[in-house]
């Protein structure tokens, strides 16, 4: 299972994917925080890649057309990044079982709402 971090999350979240096995962060692409979200749909989907992101912007696109590959909304609002990345820590399994029947999850602080 591979990810694809947003640019609007930190490279932190980046790095502890990295280094349960998984990665990365569009500043590690090419055009960096440049880098659209058409560009960030095909390399999703080129490289079998789920999104986390917080921006809804990807929402319509995945429902309408499949794209990205697969899409983890984070509706935490602003945390700080430690927060953030224990949130991850403490519901890392989870997802990672759960990406693998389904295609559209929602983390906030408290809830994962399983879309698709």
């Amino acid at each position: 299972m591979k990810f694809l971090v947003d640019a609007q999350l930190p490279i932190r979240l980046a790095r502890f994917l990295q280094a349960s096995g998984y990665d990365i962060h569009t500043r590690d692409l090419p055009k960096q925080k440049a880098t659209s979200n058409p560009e960030i749909n095909v390399i999703s989907i080129q490289e079998s890649r789920i999104l986390v992101t917080k921006d809804s912007d990807f929402i319509n696109p995945f429902l309408t057309v499949q794209q990205p590959y697969k899409l983890l909304l984070i509706t935490t609002g602003n945390i700080k990044n430690s927060e953030l990345e224990t949130l991850f820590s403490e519901n890392f399994q989870s997802l990672v079982e759960l990406f693998k029947e389904h295609s559209y999850i929602e983390m906030s602080q408290n809830t994962i709402i399983v879309h698709l």
